[in-house]
């Protein structure tokens, strides 16, 4: 069930309301989708609806609750998620990715805390050390089903943190200065010939097409394209945290680009390229890819 407290909260010339799902987030991000409300509103457990949408949401099925009433049913559902816990969850996210970097170059560890904060930059949504987080466990998981045909080794990891380390939302720009980026940062710390290995494997997150005999460029892009086959609520985040990437966007140039960026995904045959990413993903991507292609197309003149 849909719940919104009475708009009380000021901010920004106004009055905000808090909107929640007694249920699961993903119930809350299809109804923020359903009612045209903006990716940037939602804050970790719930979205901002200013005061004039709160009739809208009342409207299309969110239960009128008091303040108390918001909170309680987010502990109840166990949905809350404070500042403090987010903050918390953050820096254990960090630890753990700098005990990975000192895995992999121990020898530098002000590159991996240079490009950890390139993930954290403030205008990220999804390419963030979440997306980094995921990604990297992700190939761990490919690699460990795929361990009779020998472990990729340092290149695909470092590429992996080094694929989005330059992210302006520019398509193709952003992996050639990222793998520029991991060119000029990894001389002299790793053989030239590893270098030139993980920029390449950067360049191929450009088009995310591999060479049909490329086993270590098969790993990094299925990884990278794990998210598609995420569970519904970890993908509907997903979806929102790419709107939040563009919210300098129209709704409706969005709706465009994004479109064809679905289905480009979608006529990727196969989609994932190893076979433990084809078994345990290729399912649930074309679902939730297909689903929404749905939402968007349904959604001209929202946001």
């Amino acid at each position: 069930m849909l719940l919104v407290d009475p708009p009380l909260w000021p901010a920004h010339g106004t009055r905000f309301s808090h909107l929640v799902s007694d249920t699961s987030l993903a119930e809350l991000h299809d109804f923020a989708d359903r009612i045209g409300l903006t990716a940037r509103a939602f804050d970790r457990d719930h979205y901002d609806l200013p005061a004039g949408r709160y009739a809208d949401a009342v409207a299309a099925g969110a239960l009128e609750v008091t303040p108390t009433e918001v909170v309680r049913a987010l502990r109840r559902a166990g949905l809350r998620r404070t500042k403090p816990q987010v903050l918390a969850a953050a820096r254990r996210r960090e630890e753990r990715l700098l005990a990975q970097w000192e895995g992999l170059l121990p020898r530098a560890p002000d590159l991996g805390v240079d490009l950890l904060g390139r993930w954290s930059e403030p205008h990220r949504r999804y390419h963030t050390p979440q997306h980094l987080a995921e990604m990297l466990r992700a190939m761990d998981e490919v690699v460990a089903d795929l361990r009779h045909h020998g472990d990729p080794g340092r290149p695909v990891r470092l590429a992996a943190w080094f694929h989005d380390a330059v992210y302006e939302g520019r398509p193709g720009e952003d992996e050639e200065a990222s793998a520029v980026l991991a060119e000029r940062s990894l001389d002299g710390l790793v053989p030239a010939r590893e270098v030139a290995e993980v920029a390449r494997l950067v360049r191929l997150t450009a088009a995310h097409v591999a060479e049909d005999d490329d086993p270590v460029g098969d790993v990094l892009l299925d990884a990278d394209l794990a998210i598609l086959g995420a569970d519904d609520a970890r993908y509907l985040e997903y979806s929102r945290q790419i709107r939040a990437e563009y919210h300098h966007v129209t709704a409706e140039d969005y709706r465009r680009g994004r479109l064809a960026v679905l289905a480009h995904l979608a006529g990727l045959d196969p989609l994932y390229r190893t076979h433990p990413a084809r078994a345990w993903w290729t399912d649930p991507a074309r679902r939730n890819v297909a689903e929404e292609q749905r939402r968007l197309e349904g959604a001209t003149g929202r946001e």
